[in-house]
């Protein structure tokens, strides 16, 4: 199983960012890190192939989940 994100990069103004972003994923992997596995250029679509991890998006997680700031500190420094 893996996990798709679909980039319009119509609306993206810095194309590089996404770029440099890819690059920095597929030189870095990590077993406490969500990894890389390929990228495809559709129409004007980017997509991303990434490690599945079941629980949702970062996002959905941090809005109904409460985390202490020391918390994060831990985990930011590990």
């Amino acid at each position: 199983q893996v996990a798709l994100k679909k980039m319009p990069l119509c609306k993206r103004s810095r194309k590089e960012l996404v770029v440099n972003e890819i690059r920095i994923m597929k030189e870095n992997r990590h077993p406490n890190i969500v990894n890389y596995i390929d990228s495809y250029l559709v129409d004007e679509d980017l997509w991303l192939v990434m490690e599945y991890v079941d629980g949702g998006t970062l996002t959905s997680v941090l809005i109904r989940v409460f985390i202490e700031e020391r918390i994060i500190a831990a985990i930011s420094k590990e």
